[in-house]
């Protein structure tokens, strides 16, 4: 994989994804749970690594993380994403994920900012998942692909969404990796629920090779990585380096 050209963060999100847009979070709320990475590598455009967002933040910053408070960083970002009139909002946990260090739960209650942002960056919690988290590249969603081409938004599954969450945080501070596993594998079923577009078959049968991992998922719809947690080394996966 090539090196990065600037050393400006990426974000993976983990469990909850979606639970950051009003229009799911509004019919329940929950949480989801993101990761503030080092560029260790250079993530492909279009597989859920916050690509677009870090271009904006590129621009504004220059490649430089910005001196301050992070979660005003991370407002000012997403307000510059996000002009008024803007056709989509692009959630904020890729802001926040950008540019809070650590490992942070965002709490989201029908609004476009979550109520709380709760972040660790204890560093054996940190090189826990380091260790157990591993990423495996696949194709990078296609350019005309539209995830939200058909949605399905049952009250049922959005509360399970959020609750993936909220159990992937739990597991994480405990350094549970079968919790890790299941909150990654809820959080994937809650999509094709309420989302079906954004897991299509071909990546499920990707996920499928890895049945004797505690659970996985994908760092974004339609494709991107592969995420696993394992204790375990997985063949052609690498890791992550989270910022402290």
């Amino acid at each position: 994989m090539s090196k990065p050209k600037t050393g400006f963060p990426y974000r993976v999100a983990l469990a909850g994804g979606w639970i950051d847009q009003p229009w799911v979070s509004k019919i329940f709320p929950g949480a989801m749970v993101v990761a503030s990475i080092h560029p260790t590598v250079e993530f492909q455009d279009r597989s859920g690594m916050a690509t677009s967002s870090r271009k904006v933040a590129l621009e504004l910053w220059g490649g430089r993380i910005p001196e301050g408070d992070p979660v005003r960083m991370a407002k000012l970002l997403f307000g510059a994403e996000n002009p008024p009139g803007a056709a989509y909002v692009s959630g904020s946990q890729d802001h926040i994920g950008l540019l809070v260090p650590g490992i942070s739960r965002l709490y989201y209650a029908g609004k476009y900012w979550p109520d709380e942002i709760e972040s660790s960056r204890d560093p054996e919690t940190c090189r826990w998942l380091e260790r157990v988290l591993q990423l495996i590249p696949l194709k990078p969603r296609p350019s005309d692909y539209d995830p939200l081409e058909e949605k399905s938004l049952d009250p049922t599954w959005i509360k399970r969404l959020g609750e993936s969450g909220e159990l992937c945080f739990r597991s994480i501070l405990s350094r549970d990796v079968d919790g890790l596993g299941e909150s990654l594998t809820q959080s994937l079923k809650a999509w094709r629920q309420i989302l079906p577009r954004t897991v299509p078959d071909s990546t499920l049968r990707e996920l499928e090779r890895y049945e004797d991992s505690p659970g996985g998922t994908f760092s974004g719809a339609g494709g991107g990585y592969l995420l696993l947690a394992s204790d375990r080394p997985i063949e052609g996966a690498f890791r992550i380096e989270i910022r402290r």
